[in-house]
């Protein structure tokens, strides 16, 4: 990981969570750096997967686990929820990078409020039925945040050897470009 996360104060997990979830965050965000929305289309590698469609299916992945916690979001069938997984990853025709960023960051948002404004992370919510959850299982906010991490990780990776297959540019030379778009 070329960033580091700074523990601003060791006794706020909430905080240190949340700051681990945006550093993987910003590794699909960079990934994105400079790119027109052709070439964020592209998918350079043998995947199917391209930068563009990881961003939305990162948001997409996001808001479903945020609609979830707070026991929010429409209850699909599993064909229904499939369906939906794959469309995840293509972007349509009114759907822009910078649209999707701008959203992804109101999210991000979104999910620190919810998550600061909860009595405890101890408290549960209930997986959904699917092959590959635990039938009637619960988990924690905590959990959550843990699984957010691990997904964006996951695909921050992917990320990474997207757009060193489009350009050569590595997550340490995009990390450089963004601190100098920021100050």
């Amino acid at each position: 990981m070329p960033t580091h996360v700074v523990e601003n104060d060791p006794a706020d997990e909430r905080g240190t969570l949340l700051a681990f979830l945006d550093a993987q965050r910003g590794g699909v965000r960079r990934a994105l750096l400079g790119l027109t929305e052709e070439q964020a289309a592209l998918k350079p590698s043998a995947s199917e997967l391209s930068l563009g469609g990881l961003l939305k299916h990162t948001l997409h992945a996001e808001h479903g686990w945020l609609a979830m916690a707070r026991n929010d979001g429409p209850i699909l069938n599993f064909e229904e929820a499939m369906k939906q997984f794959e469309q995840s990853f293509t972007l349509t025709e009114d759907e822009t990078v910078p649209g999707l960023l701008a959203e992804w960051s109101e999210l991000a948002a979104d999910l620190e409020r919810f998550i600061r404004a909860l009595p405890t992370l101890e408290q549960t919510f209930p997986l959904p039925a699917a092959p590959w959850f635990p039938k009637d299982t619960s988990v924690s906010m905590r959990w959550l945040l843990l699984h957010l991490i691990e997904e964006m990780a996951r695909h921050a990776g992917h990320a990474d050897v997207i757009r060193e297959s489009l350009d050569g540019r590595t997550a340490f030379e995009l990390v450089e470009e963004a601190q100098g778009q920021t100050g």
